[in-house]
């Protein structure tokens, strides 16, 4: 295998001199140059491009933090990062917190980030004070992708959870409900962060909007999961009179809402209708009326936001870097505002008019 003292040598010039040449450094001369590049071609040697990027100050690499990897949003969202990235010559490191406080500490609280990546993402990622200040000591550019805790200083890319709330219950109005259920985010559960309460604000003013006063025995608790969607519906009937209509805060808590009715021999959307927020996969399978979000451009989106000021993937001297957004805290123009993506409504056939008595 060809070395790259191999070309120093046939070049007759230091090995030094060899890796600013390949680089493209103006300080090396032309004709210096021409003879390293015949060299390199005669021996036919190939950069290293991990070499080459930390030869440039780079890694070459972008961190990507998520809660649960497993969810269908977060493994949607991290799939077009990991795309986008390739594309552009960067790799993805991911960090899958999947709920473990060790985890999150080694990510987010030390040093592990430092000198390991170039750019830091973080998906749907709440974040505690603590988590905050190891983030600003670590100075790098950054993006958040989804509601919950911002950063100061980095962008954000994201929908209006108030907004798509609002339409799906709106949706449920115009069809004739007024008794309407809404499950929604635990605060106990790490992954609600504001998505949850930002979906129960339109869930709530929508029915306001419509003369209707929000019933507490109406709103129930659940985790973004089929089975916690299953165990709020069971809970939601045993209170007595079952709505005829549900909102649920994700597709997955439909799902299981839709699960749960079948159990109990209600029938979707005849006795009770049902629609979700997402567009998950399944949902044209299973017929789910949802609030379509586009996980997968947010995550092109943020990515491309994120290595723009980078260079987009090319290889280039630090000093000549165009500068990038830096950490949180950092001293610079004000963050632009947080970059919100549409979301549609998609009727299919878990939404219907109510049962006439």
């Amino acid at each position: 295998m060809t070395r790259i003292d191999d070309v120093a040598r046939l070049a007759g010039v230091s090995t030094a001199t060899v890796s600013r040449a390949l680089r493209g450094l103006p300080t090396v001369s032309a004709a210096t140059r021409r003879r390293v590049l015949a060299a390199a071609e005669q021996l036919q040697y190939a950069v290293s491009p991990s070499a080459s990027r930390l030869a440039g100050g780079r890694t070459g690499t972008v961190a990507v933090v998520v809660p649960r990897i497993t969810r269908w949003f977060f493994g949607t969202v991290v799939e077009a990062v990991e795309d986008f990235l390739h594309q552009s010559g960067y790799d993805l490191l991911l960090y899958n917190l999947g709920g473990r406080e060790q985890v999150r500490q080694r990510v987010l609280r030390t040093a592990n980030l430092h000198k390991r990546v170039d750019a830091i993402m973080l998906v749907a990622t709440p974040l505690r004070p603590a988590d905050l200040t190891a983030l600003a000591e670590l100075d790098l550019p950054g993006i958040t992708i989804s509601s919950g805790s911002t950063v100061p200083g980095w962008p954000c890319v994201r929908i209006d959870d108030v907004a798509a709330a609002r339409t799906a219950t709106r949706h449920l109005l115009d069809l004739g409900h007024r008794r309407i259920a809404h499950i929604s985010g635990d605060p106990d559960d790490e992954l609600a962060f504001t998505t949850h309460t930002d979906r129960r604000r339109g869930y709530r003013e929508a029915l306001r909007r419509a003369g209707l006063r929000p019933d507490p025995r109406l709103d129930m608790e659940s985790q973004f999961t089929i089975d916690g969607g299953n165990r709020a519906t069971v809970e939601l009937l045993a209170r007595g009179e079952p709505p005829t209509a549900i909102f649920a805060a994700c597709d997955e808590i439909a799902m299981g809402a839709m699960t749960a009715l079948r159990d109990a021999g209600l029938r979707v959307p005849q006795d009770v209708s049902v629609i979700g927020v997402d567009d998950h996969d399944l949902s044209a399978v299973l017929g789910l009326s949802t609030i379509a979000q586009p996980a997968a451009e947010q995550g092109r989106l943020a990515a491309r936001l994120l290595l723009d000021p980078l260079g987009a993937g090319t290889v280039e001297p630090a000093a000549d870097r165009v500068p990038a957004p830096r950490g949180p805290g950092a001293h610079g123009p004000a963050p632009a505002p947080p970059v919100i993506l549409p979301t549609r409504l998609v009727v299919r056939e878990s939404t219907g008019p109510p049962r006439a008595n």
